[in-house]
């Protein structure tokens, strides 16, 4: 109830002093003539300082005040025929002061009635990050979201790939132990548009491969989950993705959908801080680097930072440089190749770059035989990263496979 009275009491104050301007208006307002009057009458006195002072003679003098005394006279004349300008009646002013304070008093009551929470207790910082945790933690499971999800149609494939599929479906059927074969059910299933399928398959995948389990395979897994529940991350989707990052912690796929997560439940600031580690790190033409390009201006809106560091996309060569490379002779792809580095090199030189950037160039020059270029790089390169223990750690696993280990 103090909100809502705070809230009355202050749209009728403003209405009181938009009420107080309107009618100090009308009492202020004079014909445009009074100012006329006003500066004619000065213009006669200047002439009669202006004469005094030996300014002018007695005969312009003279002239001076005759043009103006006719100019007094003819706005004296159109004052006394317009009379004095009151303005609007009382009564037109006195409507407008109504309507100010309904539209303000009942208008900004009727809106917070539609937008606004008036009985929402106050959200401190701690409190809404306690409620992101316990979303976090009570969210749907997949089984559950997958019973919800209404069915996507199903994809028309070709008679003879249905036929091949089904197949394959029979074959695992029959050897469940088969690790190639289910490795093929989770692509071709995914490739139909069966992602629950896809994700079982994927699932057994990973149950047959023992402790030898890469973390792309516990990405694609997640990803079939994802999909299967129509975009929605679940708590086993979760432990897919961090899975997947215990084994990489810069699987980019992984990184993009957990960021993801934390948006789902509430916590875009550590989503947007996991798409920024991610994209310093991700190749330019990437699937998920350009994914979360296009969302990472609305993320960082949701995160609260309104200033996002502009974050250079790694260099490296395209797929169109790669197949262009391959009709090259040997001189012109090593030109071209070199080409690359030294690009690379110059804007690590004048902008920086993270430690993967580096380690990049140091093993390019490792490869083209520029050992000793490669250990002034790889100097630099511990000075600028000096105290950062990760980074020194991957300059160091560059230089090894440069052969400049020292």
């Amino acid at each position: 109830m103090t909100f809502w009275a705070l809230l009355i009491l202050t749209a009728l104050l403003i209405a009181v002093f938009l009420g107080y301007s309107i009618l100090k208006g009308r009492k202020d307002r004079e014909p445009a003539a009074a100012f006329d009057l006003r500066v004619y009458r000065e213009q006669l006195a200047g002439v009669d300082r202006d004469l005094a002072r030996g300014v002018i003679s007695e005969a312009d003098a003279e002239r001076v005040r005759t043009e103006i005394s006719r100019r007094i006279l003819s706005a004296d004349a159109q004052m006394q025929a317009q009379g004095t300008q009151d303005g609007p009646p009382v009564w037109a002013n006195t409507v407008a002061i109504v309507v100010v304070a309904a539209v303000l008093i009942g208008g900004g009551f009727w809106m917070y009635r539609q937008m606004g929470a008036a009985g929402l207790p106050d959200q401190p910082l701690s409190l809404r990050k306690e409620l992101a945790e316990t979303m976090r933690a009570e969210r749907p499971s997949q089984a559950e979201v997958e019973a919800e999800v209404l069915p996507d149609l199903p994809k028309q494939l070709d008679e003879g790939y249905a036929n091949l599929l089904q197949q394959l479906r029979n074959t695992v059927a029959e050897r469940p132990d088969d690790l190639q074969g289910h490795v093929l059910l989770a692509q071709h299933e995914a490739n139909a548009g069966n992602f629950a399928a896809a994700y079982k398959a994927q699932q057994r995948v990973i149950e047959l491969s023992g402790g030898a389990v890469p973390a792309d395979a516990y990405a694609h897994l997640a990803e079939m989950m994802i999909l299967a529940a129509n975009g929605y991350i679940s708590p086993e989707a979760e432990d897919a993705l961090r899975q997947s990052l215990q084994r990489d912690p810069r699987n980019g796929p992984a990184q993009y959908y957990l960021g993801r997560m934390m948006t789902q439940v509430g916590r875009p600031d550590i989503g947007y801080r996991i798409w920024v580690e991610a994209l310093r790190a991700s190749p330019a033409d990437s699937p998920w680097a350009q994914a979360m390009r296009a969302q990472l201006e609305e993320l960082a809106f949701r995160a609260g930072v309104f200033n996002p560091p502009n974050i250079p996309a790694p260099s490296g060569p395209s797929q169109e440089d790669v197949e262009a490379a391959a009709d090259l002779t040997p001189e012109a792809r090593q030109q071209m190749i070199m080409g690359m580095v030294n690009q690379l090199s110059d804007r690590l030189a004048t902008e920086g770059g993270p430690p993967e950037d580096w380690a990049r160039l140091i093993s390019a020059l490792g490869v083209l035989g520029e050992g000793q270029r490669a250990i002034d790089i790889m100097q630099e390169a511990n000075a600028v990263f000096a105290g950062d223990a990760e980074a020194l750690e991957i300059i160091d696993a560059a230089a090894l496979q440069a052969g400049i280990a020292q």
